[in-house]
């Protein structure tokens, strides 16, 4: 079925192939999960391409797919093309490098078939075609957020002052391997008190002080699929000023879930959130969109942000993640992974947001 939807966008840019190189959309489209390998696509042909490391996996796991067993370097691509009588070739160009590109056109020059062959940049085709989830990958995605949820529900209330922000980021992590993760979706966060104020903090020997706010956002890998988790705790007492933030980020999270519909741009649903800090007097404290598409990436479309046009869909999985940042002092983030639904977003997120 993803082979037939992407043979039909094909036919719409006129190609006569496409070549697949980056690793998310060759999962995505034939089950591969090495980490070498391009894929190629025609009108009838479904050909893996990938050295002798990977030729068994690929097979086992592309059933489907006519598995070519190929050098390291790019020296294969002309030959393929040839025999495929191919013309005009699309490729990946926002995730192509500049070597990787001349690698292709000197294949194609080593064979005299750099006059016959054209290589035409295309951007986010496949893309287009994950950002509206299955329900396989929803059922992936839920259960990777159900491991982020129990981890978080463990961890976050054994955290004491005097821990180190790095000490509670590895408890998070085994945590989540523990419940069965593959992996961490990216580097857990753990931003105490002052470091809060930065929304990518990594985690330091800094120990955690009674009252402050800890930001701490995680996720879990599992069977190639994200999710994305974000609760700002305190060890101890809250401090007055960040329980008064707290409630206002609350406030923003839950207005954006309650009202985001399908039919809304990606700006529009930012707005939601933004408008609630702002009348509270932080709009200029929230200086990052309020969310981004989640699946076999952890940041994918749609983008939920200013200047976003991305229309949303029934169907696309994303983040809700409002943010108050103040300098010198810390911040408060509240996020959760949400499904859009007819109705309105459904959360894939569970873990308890009360202080």
């Amino acid at each position: 079925m993803r082979l037939q939807r992407l043979r039909k966008l094909l036919s719409g840019e006129e190609l006569d192939a496409f070549l697949v190189s980056t690793p998310e959309n060759r999962r995505y489209l034939s089950g591969f999960t090495g980490s070498a390998g391009h894929l190629l696509v025609t009108e009838r042909e479904a050909v893996l391409a990938t050295d002798f490391r990977y030729v068994e996996q690929a097979k086992a796991q592309a059933p489907s797919w006519r598995v070519r067993q190929v050098p390291n370097d790019l020296s294969w691509f002309a030959e393929l093309a040839s025999e495929l009588n191919l013309v005009r070739i699309g490729f990946e160009s926002d995730s192509v490098t500049v070597s990787h590109y001349q690698g292709l056109v000197q294949s194609l020059r080593e064979r005299s078939a750099a006059e016959k062959v054209s290589l035409i940049a295309t951007s986010g085709l496949v893309e287009r075609l994950r950002v509206v989830k299955d329900p396989e990958e929803l059922a992936l995605m839920q259960r990777a957020a159900e491991i982020a949820d129990r981890a978080m529900e463990t961890v976050a209330p054994t955290i004491r002052p005097g821990q180190t922000e790095r000490a509670i980021a590895w408890e998070l992590e085994r945590g989540m391997r523990e419940l069965g993760a593959e992996a961490v979706s990216f580097e857990i966060i753990v931003a105490a008190g002052p470091n809060g104020a930065m929304p990518h903090h990594r985690p330091s020997e800094r120990p955690v002080e009674a009252g402050e706010p800890i930001v701490i956002d995680m996720g879990a890998r599992h069977r190639g699929y994200c999710s994305d988790l974000t609760r700002t705790v305190f060890a101890g007492e809250p401090d007055p000023l960040f329980r008064k933030v707290y409630d206002i980020v609350l406030g923003a999270q839950l207005t954006a879930m309650a009202l985001i519909r399908p039919g809304m741009s990606g700006e529009e649903a930012d707005a939601l959130a933004r408008q609630v800090i702002k009348e509270a007097g932080y709009g200029d404290a929230f200086g990052h969109g309020l969310g981004h598409g989640v699946g076999l990436a952890i940041h994918e479309a749609p983008r939920l942000g200013l200047g976003s046009s991305q229309v949303l869909e029934e169907g696309m999985a994303f983040s809700i993640e409002p943010g108050v940042y103040l300098s010198g002092q810390g911040g408060v983030r509240i996020e959760d992974m949400v499904v859009l639904e007819k109705e309105g977003v459904r959360s894939l997120s569970k873990a308890c947001k009360a202080l």
